[in-house]
């Protein structure tokens, strides 16, 4: 496996929207394998922190907390709250969770804007959008509704028509009108700040196709095919009420647009963890920053972010952005509108205590490189076959049986040279599963390491200890001595996957402090006393 050097390592996953509740797309999408990787990272006992937190601007937002007739601040606060217990409750293991309306954030993210506005690097621009005169306010795009040019659809939002699906700009509408007032809205000029996107095309060429030909082939693919249509600028600020205002004087009502704003929400919640310790990570070119995300925001992570830091300069750039495709459910797109979706904090509610069911169910299926799909039958059948009779059942009988001929206690013993084979063989899945897991493969990880209960199932049926019991006890000291250590190798590789399992099993064995390394090939439990477990997995019916 890799030494890693001295490197730091950075983790992002991205910030869930704040205007509904976490489902398992996005748990299957980024929040899941950026907690695997960064478990991994730990058990290796390097310098890792990872961030995330709630992206609480943009206009859904405003929109739906004008529904529910609330304030747009109370409604983020509402989602922000329940996402984060989510998401702590199944084990995501974040150094921090912020949010972007806390004002640490808003001091950064003006900061980040003043300086590239002080240094000429942002472009004005002057442009006619539609303003509600009635509401005395320029309309977001989502704020707009007309009928659609191509199917005839009579409510299409301004950016796009959910009937048939075209993108749309406002002024493609036919009979628009104001989703505030109901009226119709007329022309009026405004200025906006833009990011020059083009001027830096040639860089993130060279930086992306040139010098990131190892990530994965559904980021590289969309990147190239982003860059070779061509950049256009992108506006940096919009006419919001809702977001982190303008540092500039005569800007009232105007906010920075939430795609400029959120990913700088990676460096102000580090900010807000460590202080000005911030730029020991964020500011050294040793660190190596990973952005865990979904497809829908490789453009963000991938061109748009790596350019603003570009232009900040200080900053590290990301060394790797592995992002996953999309998950369905029962063979349909997961629709938060329609309301089809695992909502995590239903899923507790229905199975408490099963996190790991789930976090297992979802890395099996994680759409690394092409969209999966979730079904509760096949919920169902891995763990009532996979968790229950081939892991579970593997340590349940190991305890059992050390409980039952040898009072708990692990025997001393002499093993054969096919019991040392075994352990070999073993040891040696083990190094694949970490290089797995260091090059993103998290599905390929989780199958070798569930061959090894498989390897530790077949050795205890082989070796039949119950029959050897009265005339070679020697030789069931030795298959239960080689069945711990597999037990309790299985607790460590495991635990970056399931980690409440995990925890249970190494609490058996009073290990508090482990480690995913050579120490691994070499354990030794010799008269130790091990607790009692209880079942690790029930059957689903």
């Amino acid at each position: 496996m890799n030494d890693y050097n001295n490197d730091k390592y950075l983790v992002t996953a991205a910030l869930p929207y704040a205007n509904g509740p976490i489902h398992i797309g996005h748990l299957a999408g980024n929040f899941l394998p950026a907690d695997i990787f960064v478990r991994f990272l730990r058990l290796k006992k390097k310098n890792v922190i990872f961030i995330s937190g709630s992206d609480e601007h943009g206009v859904p937002i405003t929109i739906k907390a004008r529904q529910e007739g609330i304030t747009t601040q109370n409604f983020v606060d509402k989602y922000h709250k329940l996402n984060r217990e989510d998401l702590l409750n199944f084990g995501i293991s974040f150094d921090i969770f912020s949010r972007t309306s806390s004002e640490n954030h808003k001091k950064m993210a003006s900061e980040f804007f003043e300086k590239l506005y002080n240094d000429g690097l942002l472009i004005p621009k002057e442009s006619e959008q539609y303003y509600d005169q009635q509401e005395h306010q320029f309309l977001a795009d989502r704020y707009i509704r007309g009928t659609c040019p191509k199917c005839g659809y009579e409510d299409a939002y301004g950016d796009q028509c959910e009937k048939c699906g075209v993108t749309l700009t406002p002024n493609e509408l036919i009979n628009p009108y104001s989703a505030l007032s109901n009226q119709k809205p007329i022309l009026k000029t405004t200025k906006h700040w833009y990011l020059p996107l083009g001027k830096y095309q040639d860089w993130l060429k060279e930086w992306i196709l040139e010098n990131h030909k190892e990530w994965k082939s559904n980021v590289y693919g969309q990147c190239k095919s982003w860059l070779e249509e061509g950049l256009q600028d992108r506006p940096v600020t919009r006419d919001l009420d809702w977001g982190v205002k303008l540092p500039l004087e005569n800007t009232e009502g105007k906010v920075l647009y939430v795609w400029f704003d959120a990913p700088i929400g990676y460096i102000s919640f580090t900010k807000e963890l460590l202080g000005e310790k911030y730029k020991d990570y964020w500011c050294d070119k040793n660190t190596k920053l990973i952005h865990f995300i979904g497809k829908d925001n490789i453009v963000f992570h991938c061109i748009i972010f790596p350019v603003m830091l570009k232009m900040h300069e200080g900053y590290v750039l990301p060394n790797n952005i592995p992002a996953n495709e999309f998950m369905n459910l029962e063979d349909s797109k997961i629709s938060t509108s329609r309301n089809h979706a695992v909502w995590l904090h239903d899923y507790l509610g229905q199975y408490p205590g099963k996190q790991d069911v789930l976090r297992y169910v979802l890395t099996v299926n994680m759409p690394e490189n092409k969209d999966s799909n979730f079904t509760w039958y096949d919920f169902k059948k891995r763990n009532n076959n996979e968790l229950v009779a081939t892991l579970g059942n593997f340590i349940n009988r190991v305890f059992a049986m050390l409980q039952k001929y040898f009072e708990s206690t692990v025997p001393e013993c002499t093993f054969t040279s096919e019991d040392l084979g075994l352990i070999k063989d073993v040891n040696k899945i083990i190094f694949e599963i970490g290089s797995d897991i260091e090059n993103f493969h998290f599905k390929d990880a989780l199958n070798k390491f569930m061959e090894i209960s498989r390897i530790g199932n077949k050795y205890l049926t082989d070796q039949e200890p119950w029959k050897k019991l009265k005339t070679d006890v020697d030789r069931v000291k030795a298959i239960l001595n080689i069945c711990v250590r597999l037990v309790y190798k299985l607790a460590v590789t495991g635990s970056p996957f399931l980690p409440f399992t995990s925890k249970k099993i190494l609490n058996a064995f009073g290990a508090n402090d482990v480690k995913f390394d050579d120490s691994l090939e070499n354990i030794d439990f010799c008269g130790l006393k091990v607790n009692s477990i209880g079942l690790l997995f029930e059957k689903i019916d």
